[in-house]
């Protein structure tokens, strides 16, 4: 199978939410921690996670703190955090990505793995909850640079993925959901 290195965006202040949505914590476990073991879990490797509001707290939570990439820019928004990370995937051997988010919860590593089967350097593939697109996303490595041209502001990889004839959508709502977290209630309510 190729090799899939997983990519956690983990830099956003969580303006909405109160604070980094890296340092809240779901059942006693930081969701920075929770969504790593699930990249892990899911058979991603290498993995990198970019950091950028209150990074040296995020940092200091990592059982490696070499995984880490700072977006110097991140408060530009999900653009910033995706470009830094594809940048550190170039210097690996993986031949595509699954990019992650940290405020995915409820992810879970069968899922990862169900996207990740998709893996290879030409892929374009995202989950989908009842043919709605959604989290995670795998980036082929030929793609990367056309990526990073296009991922502006909180956009992230989205206009990129809309000009895709070929993207390929792994049904997962069998699995769980892809629901996001954007205040701290919603951590109270889960699916």
């Amino acid at each position: 199978m190729a090799e899939a290195g997983g990519l956690l965006l983990a830099a956003g202040a969580g303006r909405r939410f109160g604070g980094p949505k890296a340092l809240a914590e779901l059942d006693g476990e930081p969701l920075l921690l929770r969504a790593l073991r699930t990249l892990t879990e899911g058979g991603c490797g290498p993995i990198r996670v970019v950091l950028g509001a209150q990074a040296d707290d995020v940092r200091a939570l990592l059982p490696d703190p070499s995984i880490a990439v700072e977006a110097a820019d991140w408060a530009t928004g999900m653009g910033a955090s995706l470009r830094a990370g594809l940048d550190a995937f170039t210097e690996t051997e993986a031949d595509s990505v699954l990019v992650h988010l940290v405020d995915l919860p409820w992810v879970g590593p069968d899922i990862i793995a169900r996207v990740r089967a998709t893996a290879g350097p030409e892929a374009a593939a995202r989950a989908s909850y009842d043919g709605v697109p959604g989290h995670p996303v795998l980036l082929g490595r030929r793609w990367w640079p056309e990526i990073a041209d296009t991922a502006r502001g909180d956009r992230g990889a989205r206009d990129w993925l809309a000009t895709r004839t070929d993207l390929q959508l792994v049904e997962c709502a069998d699995l769980g959901v892809g629901r996001d977290v954007d205040r701290p209630g919603d951590l109270r309510s889960n699916p």
